[in-house]
């Protein structure tokens, strides 16, 4: 159906993609799996019409293509789903899927009721409930990502691309996308999925391409490799450890959360985290984590309640005052909450902290330089310099300046909102190195975190939320995947 052998792009001096090289077939779920920055996201607009090779062959049943725009790839039959979601805030999810292939009626008109009524059918096939007229602003990632998804099987395209569609779904919605694309492949379609997650590769895929360094490595059907394989040959190296969690001495609370209620949202949350406790709250999507956490930031309201660090009580509402009493909180849409994706580097990197960094009301260029290079050098963020815009970078490096601008502040408590999601294999043991070591150093940790594999590997304790509640508290010698499972799926849960 598709075929990209040897292709090549260049971006000034920086070499995107060395050879790239990936065939997909009628009736088959492909996976494309690589550390960030390995080229994939190049090849994925290559073939999207976003980006023109700079050298290599493209071809679409078996004849040769050369995409100039997105709309060209579009008409081919090709549809692409992106890591993240590119939607209109101010228009309907329904004008979000039609936009600019909208139906039209008598006189030219804009069919209204016809683009609806497809639309719930379309939330009906993927087995999700989404309000077709509320606005796109303020939807989840994971509704995000689903309307994207859903704007793609609605264009009926021949060959569907997944950039890390499941990256925020939990694990029904999981599974209603996996049995989608599975129609979808059956109905003779060709699939690429790109995910971190291996055991959704191993789940659903039939073969499994690996990419390393910009470059083609190797293609296997997935009957015929392990886990351990593919890390291998996408790091170039063995990763003895994905969880490097390191015994830290436990001291006095930092963080104490009693009765904090927002109604419809979140109800009667208390909890504490220690000097030296790395804290979890799992749950699913939509549970009220993030929003919890936001609430202790300052960022949303909450009605009753209270936030205290260190012993002294926290104003509701005051970002600012949380940052100056040492809380932290790295935001899971990094894109939209945690960069100035148009800033560089360097300016992402020292945000919190530019009335430090000011001399006369003035900040100059050198001192953002020797602020960011600190921790630009210690997380080893991938950028050719400091001025490098952050855009541009790979989203586990992206991930890494996000926590480099808050760890700037030598925070006391660090909130950290789905450390890993989105990043590669390689990046996400660094990451959790980091927050092994951060804790040995006497940091209270909150982490957010959709995986169960990070929660139970991580945790020194769970707190589990459902449904605005937390249902349970579980320490890390009796977390099992059952148990959180459980919490997060039954209304009540026992404290252990």
């Amino acid at each position: 159906m598709l075929e990209l052998s040897d292709v090549a792009k260049s971006f000034g001096s920086v070499v995107a993609l060395r050879s790239g090289s990936l065939r997909l077939e009628s009736g088959s779920i492909h996976a494309l799996v690589g550390e960030n920055g390995a080229g994939k996201s190049t090849l994925v607009k290559i073939i999207a019409g976003l980006y023109r090779r700079d050298s290599g062959d493209l071809r679409l049943r078996g004849e040769e293509v050369d995409f100039t725009s997105t709309a060209q790839s579009k008409a081919a039959g090709i549809a692409v789903i992106y890591q993240e979601p590119t939607l209109f805030p101010d228009l309907s999810v329904t004008e979000n899927i039609f936009m600019g292939r909208q139906p039209t009626g008598r006189f030219g008109r804009i069919d209204r009721k016809a683009m609806r009524t497809e639309a719930e059918a379309l939330f009906a096939r993927l087995g999700v409930a989404i309000d077709p007229d509320r606005p796109a602003e303020g939807l989840s990632i994971a509704d995000q990502q689903v309307i994207e998804i859903a704007k793609a099987v609605s264009l009926d395209a021949r060959v569907l691309i997944m950039d890390e569609p499941t990256a925020a779904l939990s694990g029904v919605e999981v599974d209603r996308l996996f049995a989608v694309a599975r129609s979808l492949r059956d109905e003779g379609r060709a699939l690429l999925f790109i995910s971190h997650r291996f055991d959704e590769i191993f789940a659903l895929c039939d073969v499994v391409t690996v990419m390393r360094d910009g470059a083609y490595i190797a293609t296997t059907p997935i009957a015929d490799t392990t886990v351990d394989d593919l890390v291998r040959q996408m790091v170039g190296r063995d990763v003895t450890e994905l969880f490097p969690k390191t015994p830290a001495e436990i001291g006095e609370p930092l963080l104490e959360v009693e009765g904090l209620t927002r109604t419809g949202v979140f109800h009667d949350i208390s909890f504490r985290i220690r000097a030296g406790e790395i804290v979890a709250l799992a749950g699913l999507v939509g549970a009220g984590r993030s929003e919890v956490a936001r609430a202790v930031f300052g960022v949303d309201p909450y009605e009753s309640g209270s936030v205290r660090i260190g012993g002294r009580a926290l104003a509701k509402q005051r970002p600012d005052a949380a940052i100056r009493a040492g809380l932290a909180l790295v935001p899971e849409d990094r894109r939209k909450q945690g960069l100035v994706l148009e800033s560089s580097v360097a300016r992402n990197m020292s945000l919190v902290i530019r009335n430090q960094l000011a001399k006369a009301g003035l900040i100059s260029s050198a001192a953002e330089n020797s602020a960011a290079k600190v921790w630009a050098s210690r997380l080893e963020v991938k950028a050719n310099a400091l001025d490098t815009v952050a855009g541009t970078l790979s989203g586990g490096n992206q991930q890494k300046v996000v926590l480099g601008k808050w760890l700037a502040t030598e925070p006391t408590v660090l909130i950290i909102d789905e450390p890993t999601r989105g990043i590669d294999v390689g990046t996400k043991a660094e990451v959790h190195r980091l927050l092994s070591e951060l804790a040995g150093k006497g940091m209270g940790i909150l982490m957010i975190s959709s995986e169960l594999p990070e929660v139970l590997g991580m945790a020194d304790r769970v707190l589990v939320m459902r449904e605005g509640r937390i249902t349970a508290e579980i320490d890390r010698a009796d977390a099992t995947s059952e148990n959180v499972m459980f919490a997060a799926t039954h209304a009540t849960g026992a404290h252990a």
